[in-house]
């Protein structure tokens, strides 16, 4: 018997997960603080979290009716027509008939919402970078592979259908 506890070991996994998860949180605000920063760059008026996921669904799969969207975002369907709407009045939206069925419209983004994407990620990136460059080698090499740990382990935990639209989000931005 070697005397060692093995509850103790799941208690400091969990202090260690704990410790982790503090950091994290920390370091999701200071993120939060850049991306803000990336979208007050792109536009005068930026769009809100809300919209900005949906223009993230359609650049992710363009075309797809206000249910699939509504099913995406796990919203109500009159929450997404209102935010469809502003995003039509700013002209990053569009909808058009669609080519399958004559009672359904088709949700496009315009080349206006494109655009406001594009800068967007490239702000962001340009945000990141600096940061990035900022710290020595072998903390980068260590945070990416704590990343991509961390990216496997939420595909593990997350449902299917948000995960997959956000790393499709996140593939398209690095």
């Amino acid at each position: 018997m070697t005397g060692e506890n093995p509850l103790g070991r799941g208690q400091s996994r969990r202090r260690g997960a704990h410790e982790a998860a503090e950091t994290a949180g920390e370091v999701i605000e200071l993120l939060e603080v850049l991306w803000e920063h990336g979208r007050d760059a792109v536009s005068s008026s930026p769009v809100s979290a809300s919209q900005l996921r949906v223009l993230y669904c359609l650049d992710r799969d363009e075309g797809m009716n206000l249910r699939t969207l509504g099913e995406m975002l796990g919203s109500a369907p009159s929450s997404v027509s209102r935010l469809c709407d502003r995003l039509q009045a700013l002209g990053f939206l569009e909808r058009l008939p669609s080519q399958v069925s004559r009672r359904e419209l088709e949700l496009h983004l315009t080349h206006q919402g494109k655009k406001y994407l594009s800068d967007l990620r490239l702000r962001r990136e340009e945000a990141l970078t600096a940061t990035l460059a900022a710290m020595p080698p072998r903390a980068r090499s260590v945070l990416t592979e704590g990343l991509k740990a961390f990216r496997d382990a939420a595909e593990g935990t997350a449902p299917a259908h948000r995960l997959s639209a956000l790393t499709d989000v996140d593939d398209r931005s690095a």
